[in-house]
């Protein structure tokens, strides 16, 4: 997700291990940035998972030019996609599917309708939540 919308969704059948990233970002991440932001330049968040810290993945991000911001690895309210999946399984609160398949489609449709506007006004809001993390001394706030 970014403040200019949210790009498709990933189902992984698998744990996530830095080969497994690295295809996610090549397929899924830069694709979609380049289909929100076009040329212009934009800055990637991530926490610091071990996928996220391995050296191909670091290596990939300089050889594509993608500047990835300085995240610690737990970050209470200051993860916009934190607040985006929030939104998401609030439109699938009452569902009640029988397997994963009959569950897959309901959560690509909560997706997608995830306004831009949504996410712009996430986006925006994350200098307010910085400082209400900044004044509770980096506990958790009413986020």
């Amino acid at each position: 997700m970014s403040s200019a919308g949210v790009g498709p969704l990933c189902f992984i059948k698998s744990r996530i291990n830095a080969a497994v990233y690295q295809e996610i970002l090549e397929h899924f991440m830069i694709p979609s940035a380049d289909g929100l932001y076009g040329d212009a330049d934009f800055i990637f968040q991530q926490h610091l998972a071990t996928a996220h810290t391995a050296k191909g993945t670091k290596t990939g991000f300089n050889d594509d030019r993608i500047t990835v911001l300085d995240w610690p690895a737990n970050l209470p309210d200051l993860n916009p996609i934190d607040f985006v999946w929030g939104i998401a399984k609030g439109k699938l609160r009452d569902m009640r599917p029988n397997n994963a398949a009959e569950l897959k489609a309901p959560i690509e449709a909560s997706w997608t309708s995830i306004t831009p506007q949504q996410c712009h006004r996430l986006i925006a809001s994350m200098p307010h939540h910085t400082e209400a993390v900044i004044d509770a001394k980096g506990v958790q706030t009413k986020y």
